[in-house]
């Protein structure tokens, strides 16, 4: 029997990621035994401090790409927005699954006074929690009048804490809470309009090392084409940005026919300024619309936002600022 050891964190969508890809390898490969090897990365390590404030890129898969380098695992699973832009020099993504719903979700407390069930609804000065920069800057720039407190951990439990009554709502990504079976606790899914989502959001990647053609053409069925184009442009913007988790960058790529639709956002943290624009072209040439869409939104006034953060120069070469 062939058996392969497939690198994921330990968290309950995690396990509920990586056992989603054991399954449909060996249902295609009848002899086959996927073995799942958890690993505690740094993301898992640090709850106490947001992560914008723990700065730095890959800290949900840095341990996980380690072990591949090493041969300890064969593939990794990963949510996509977790994913930096840059991979250490010899692994690549094999594929990007085909996406789950890409929204934003809110959550309202079940023990909470609020009575609407609405986001524009919610009561001056509710307490909405949430990890994200990129939600906490596009709900501010709505509504000033909320009040957003930090919530890290697991998706388990971040709603043990909004049941404990310690926020009036939480905000989540959708696709979390409906893979794990819970998308009844879901008050309302945010369009785009008010919380663009994070770049890859809802889609899963399928990480390995590159000359391993034995497992690359093992998980290429994975790789579903619009899901892959859409997600790439995202990456695209997000690359010539240089973002991380310390500054607001969101981007959302959706598909008709052989056009792609690009919107993409860069906003200060308080969410007072937000700059949004949006490009379409030929689906081949995703990953040039991505860069075009960067260059416009720093074009638009993007890098006073982020030198703020950086505190260097533009993060890349040419082109006016």
């Amino acid at each position: 029997m062939k058996k392969l050891k497939l690198g994921t964190r330990a968290s309950q969508l995690a396990l509920w990621q990586a056992e989603w890809v054991k399954s449909e390898i060996e249902k295609r490969n009848p002899g086959m035994a996927v073995e799942l090897v958890t690993i505690k990365t740094t993301g898992d390590k640090i709850l106490d401090v947001p992560l914008a404030k723990v700065g730095g890129k890959g800290l949900f898969v840095k341990e996980i790409e380690e072990a591949l380098l090493d041969k300890r695992i064969d593939l990794a699973v990963h949510s996509m927005k977790d994913v930096p832009t840059d991979f250490p020099k010899g692994l690549h993504l094999a594929a990007i699954t085909e996406r789950e719903d890409p929204r934003d979700a809110l959550i309202i407390s079940q023990k909470s006074k609020v009575k609407s069930q609405k986001f524009k609804d919610l009561p001056q000065g509710a307490s909405i929690g949430t990890s994200s920069l990129r939600r906490s800057s596009q709900i501010l720039n709505i509504r000033p009048d909320l009040k957003i407190s930090q919530l890290r951990g697991n998706l388990n439990t971040r709603l043990k804490k909004l049941d404990e009554g310690q926020y009036d709502a939480i905000i989540l990504a959708a696709a979390g809470v409906k893979r794990l079976g819970w998308s009844d606790r879901i008050t309302e899914y945010l369009s785009p309009e008010v919380s663009l989502p994070a770049i890859g959001q809802g889609a899963l990647g399928i990480e390995t090392r590159i000359d391993d053609k034995e497992i690359n053409d093992l998980v290429a069925f994975f790789d579903h084409p619009p899901t892959s184009i859409s997600v790439r442009a995202e990456r695209a913007l997000l690359k010539r940005l240089e973002g991380g988790c310390q500054v607001p960058i969101a981007a959302y790529g959706e598909i008709k026919a052989d056009n792609l639709n690009l919107i993409g956002l860069v906003a200060s943290t308080d969410g007072k300024r937000i700059i949004k624009d949006s490009v379409a072209g030929h689906t081949d040439k995703a990953e040039t619309l991505g860069i075009a869409l960067a260059e416009k939104l720093l074009n638009m006034g993007a890098w006073d936002i982020l030198k703020g953060v950086y505190k260097t120069e533009p993060p890349m070469q040419g082109g006016a600022y």
